[in-house]
C-alpha cells in the first residue's frame, strides 16, 4: 500500500514537473518572438543618416530626432537599439525584405508606400516648401513651371514637382539638394520645412517661399508584424501623452513638431 501511495505521488509530481516545463517554456517563447525581430533581444531600425536634423552622422554614431524616437521606443519594449544606416529609396523595400524590424526614417504616408509597408500613427508632422536662392524670381508655386526642381531620390516631392516640371534632378538627400541649390544649380528645391529651416540656420543662403501643404510622417512596419505595430502604436502614444516626444522634438528640432498645423494658404 505503502509502494502504491508513494508511486502515485512520484507520477503526480511529475506530471506537476512537466506542466510547469511547459509553460515556462512557452513564456519565453512567446517573449523572444513576440515582435518576430530579426535579431533576438534587438529592435532593428533603418535611417537615412543623411537628413539633418532628424538622422545624421556625427563620427561614426548615427543621430538626430528620428534616432532619438526608435532608441526610446526599443527602450520601452525592452529591447536594444540597433540603428541601421540605409538610402532613404531602399528602405522601404528593407522592410519588405526583412533586413529591418521597423523604419524611423521620416517616412510621408502614403498610398503607394501603404500597399508595400504598415505604418504607425504619425511621430511627427511637416509639409513641404519651395526653396529656392534669395535672388530667384519664384515667388509661388505657378513660378514652378518648366523650371528645375531637384528633389530627395525615393521621397513625396517627386511628385509634388511632377506636378510643374519634367526637369526634376534626384540626389542622394535633400541636404545635398539644397547645397547643390545654394552653390547655383537648379532653380528651386521641394523639401521639408524643418530640413530648409536647418539648412539656413547652418549658413546655407537659401530662403522658403511658400509651403505647400502637411504631410504625416510615420514609422514604416512590415505587414506580416501586427504585434509589433500595436506596440509601437502604444509606445507613441504613451510617449504623447506624457510629453516625451515633444521633448525630443524640441531637444533634435528646437520646436514642436508632434502637433498637426493648418497649412499656409
Amino acid at each position: 500500500m505503502k509502494k502504491r501511495n508513494m508511486l502515485i505521488m512520484l507520477l503526480f509530481i511529475c506530471f506537476i514537473s512537466a506542466c510547469g516545463t511547459e509553460s515556462s517554456s512557452h513564456g519565453n517563447t512567446e517573449n523572444n518572438n513576440e515582435y518576430s525581430l530579426i535579431e533576438e533581444g534587438k529592435l532593428t531600425f533603418a535611417a537615412s543618416g543623411e537628413f539633418k536634423p532628424f538622422s545624421y552622422m556625427e563620427g561614426t554614431e548615427m543621430v538626430g530626432y528620428d534616432i532619438a524616437v526608435g532608441k526610446a521606443i526599443a527602450n520601452k519594449l525592452g529591447l536594444e537599439p540597433n540603428p541601421q544606416r540605409a538610402k532613404f529609396a531602399g528602405i522601404v523595400t528593407g522592410i519588405t525584405e526583412g533586413r529591418y524590424d521597423i523604419a524611423v526614417a521620416s517616412h510621408t504616408i502614403t498610398e503607394e508606400r501603404l500597399e508595400q509597408v504598415n505604418f504607425s500613427k504619425p511621430y511627427y508632422y511637416s509639409g513641404p516648401v519651395i526653396y529656392t536662392r534669395p535672388d530667384s524670381d519664384i515667388q509661388s508655386a505657378d513660378d514652378l513651371k518648366g523650371k528645375e526642381i531637384s528633389v530627395a531620390r525615393g521621397t513625396t516631392y517627386i511628385e509634388i514637382a511632377k506636378q510643374y516640371t519634367d526637369n526634376i534632378p534626384q540626389v542622394d538627400s535633400d541636404v545635398v539638394a539644397l547645397q547643390s541649390l545654394a552653390k547655383g544649380h537648379h532653380d528651386a528645391v521641394i523639401t521639408d520645412d524643418v530640413t530648409g529651416f536647418n539648412a539656413i540656420d547652418n549658413g546655407l543662403n537659401v530662403e522658403s517661399r511658400i509651403q505647400l501643404g502637411i504631410s504625416e510622417q510615420a514609422i514604416a512596419i512590415s505587414k506580416e508584424n501586427e504585434a509589433l505595430l500595436e506596440a509601437v502604436n502604444e509606445v507613441l502614444k504613451e510617449m504623447k501623452e506624457n510629453g516625451e516626444l515633444e521633448e525630443l522634438s524640441k531637444e533634435w528640432i528646437g520646436g514642436d513638431i508632434t502637433k498637426k498645423k493648418e497649412a499656409e494658404q
